[in-house]
């Protein structure tokens, strides 16, 4: 089942993130940064595939606007919980994301995926998406 995240799903999420996607931050990110963005429903979009009454995956979206293209949604993240892969939870949850871009009159999707992350790679591809660059991210932190 996909349902829209809500903050009792926090833990669930840090979980994933450290497990699935190797982002292993304390719960008080992951807590401050979904109450702002689950309450963002203008700019940010964030679902949950459920299994069970457990979140087994999730993705999160934002409205990309640029000086050169159409307005899309930016794909921030998408993960599945390792117990709950290739059970069709990525697709079903890339599949609500695509729906709620049509509803919004959007020109599309975009995402970034790591040069190594060769499953994703081909997990994107099997649902129809396509590589149209290579690039490098650049990060200037402040402290």
């Amino acid at each position: 089942m996909i349902r829209d995240m809500k903050m009792k799903d926090a833990e669930e999420i840090r979980r994933i993130n450290a497990e699935s996607l190797g982002y292993d931050v304390p719960i008080e990110i992951t807590e401050k940064q979904m109450k702002k963005l689950v309450a963002d429903d203008i700019h940010h979009i964030l679902f949950v595939a459920e299994e069970d009454g457990k979140v087994a995956g999730y993705v999160h979206a934002e409205v990309y606007e640029s000086l050169y293209s159409e307005p899309m949604l930016n794909i921030l993240a998408l993960a599945v919980d390792q117990d709950h892969q290739k059970k069709g939870n990525g697709k079903q949850l890339m599949q609500e994301i695509e729906l709620a871009a049509s509803e919004r009159n959007l020109a599309g999707i975009r995402l970034n995926s790591g040069e190594t992350r060769l499953g994703a790679h081909k997990f994107y591809e099997s649902i129809g998406y396509s590589c149209d660059k290579t690039q490098k991210r650049f990060l200037k932190l402040f402290s």
